[in-house]
């Protein structure tokens, strides 16, 4: 049997993907090696959402190529999907360029690969009704995994290439997600991350154009089973405020509120096509605090977009200040051709603007570490579950998640003990915080799961 080697790159929504890859292939007498030295195929799944993403898959391209020149190569992914024609004609050593709307076609992708065939092939979306994929193996850490729910985004946002990348939002049906959930609970997953770029927009490409969110979310608290679910990305224009209630209500609901508010200047979030304010989401801030006093607020923030000067920077400082958000991550704007942002300024200015956009970066970090660093000291001293996911070689620790940390992008929780299995959740104490981090100590007898 052949094997295949994936390289997975970009967002947990490319992952989902990659791990559909996998079996898809796996399904064609494919093994999946994690050496890239012993694979018949290498495929490379790549991010196209930002300049820095697209240079690091061409990176990763050549290095895996170079580490294996005789095995298949494809490039996929979203990189793929919007420069194929760029890539075909720039990237010869590639066996095939492969996009991401109709996974199922990989299988005659590759072997048309493997008669000697050089592919280039964009598949438009299949029916819904025929997009229902499996998954075996999860590329996350033991006991978590991410669950999609809809793909695209009909937001428009002006710097955001998501919708020429993805296209319009398309809403996979609730039985067919239900289903994933309960076969993820069932192979032991502890944690399900919901993933889409807006999950509140789940089902407004329906008939009547109305979210469905709430009604999937009560279907999935109702399945049985040991397991919690993490909400990952709501839009802040369109937060449902009954989300709130329901949370502080649904145990299995982590209060974990994932809203990338982006920016707080009225003009650039205007420009943006945001319809808030920065008094409106600190209103949504604080009304989720009041509300579910345990809650962890997560955010992102964009720098360097057209048009933002000091006296707009000065507004992101000054909403962090007041929003103090337990976690905040930032990158700078990306010139992406097709966005309405695009025309707003020339590649010149575009450059001088993002060398700006660095400092205010490192400006935004010193001013929102020691925010995080005191927000976490309010775990200390209490007893949290922590979801083990990884051990420490030749010692006694182990790392792990509590509620307040999603995966990849927030901090840790290292744990001191023996016995530790990654994939089960333990109670712990936190007992200090360091850096970014929490250090815990298991409660006697509390491994379970």
């Amino acid at each position: 049997m052949k094997k295949v080697y994936m390289e997975n790159l970009g967002c947990s929504k490319n992952q989902v993907d990659a791990e559909t890859l996998i079996k898809l292939l796996e399904d064609d007498q494919f093994i999946h090696t994690q050496e890239v030295g012993e694979a018949d195929l290498i495929m490379v799944n790549t991010c196209g959402f930002i300049e820095s993403a697209r240079q690091q898959s061409i990176e990763s391209f050549f290095a895996l190529h170079e580490a294996n020149p005789d095995a298949k190569i494809i490039l996929s992914g979203c990189m793929a999907q919007r420069y194929a024609k760029e890539l075909q004609e720039e990237l010869g050593e590639a066996s095939a360029i492969f996009g991401n709307r109709d996974l199922s076609k990989i299988n005659e992708v590759v072997r048309q690969v493997f008669a000697g065939d050089r592919v280039v092939t964009i598949p438009s979306y299949p029916p819904m009704e025929n997009e229902v994929y499996e998954r075996n193996e999860l590329l996350s850490f033991p006991g978590s995994a991410y669950l999609k729910i809809s793909e695209g985004c009909n937001h428009w946002c002006s710097y955001c290439a998501i919708p020429l990348i993805r296209g319009g939002l398309r809403s996979k049906p609730m039985d067919v997600i239900i289903t994933e959930a309960k076969a993820l609970i069932e192979r032991g997953i502890k944690e399900i991350n919901l993933i889409a770029q807006d999950l509140a927009a789940y089902g407004t490409d329906g008939a009547d154009g109305q979210s469905k969110f709430m009604q999937l979310l009560e279907a999935l608290v109702a399945l049985e089973g040991d397991f919690s679910i993490r909400l990952l990305y709501i839009h802040p224009d369109a937060f449902p405020v009954e989300l709130i209630r329901f949370i502080a209500e649904n145990k299995k609901v982590l209060p974990y509120f994932d809203i990338p508010f982006q920016h707080a200047d009225q003009r650039v979030l205007q420009s943006m096509g945001r319809t808030g304010t920065k008094e409106s989401y600190l209103a949504l801030i604080e009304a989720i605090r009041k509300a579910v006093p345990e809650a962890v607020v997560r955010s992102t923030i964009l720098l360097g977009y057209p048009g933002e000067d000091d006296a707009a920077f000065a507004e992101v400082l000054d909403f962090l200040s007041k929003a103090k958000l337990d976690w905040v991550g930032s990158f700078t704007y990306s010139r992406e051709e097709g966005t309405k942002a695009y025309k707003l300024r020339g590649e010149r200015e575009h450059k001088k603007a993002n060398k700006i956009a660095q400092m205010y970066q490192a400006q935004l970090q010193a001013l929102q570490a020691p925010i995080t660093h005191a927000n976490l000291q309010r775990f200390v001293g209490k007893e949290f579950e922590v979801l083990i996911e990884e051990l420490v070689e030749g010692e006694d620790l182990a790392i792990g998640r509590m509620y307040a940390q999603a995966p990849e992008v927030d901090g840790l929780t290292v744990v001191v003990g023996r016995s530790l299995k990654p994939g089960r959740k333990v109670l712990c104490g936190i007992r200090s915080v360091n850096g970014l981090d929490l250090e815990a100590i298991p409660v006697q007898g509390a491994v379970h799961g």
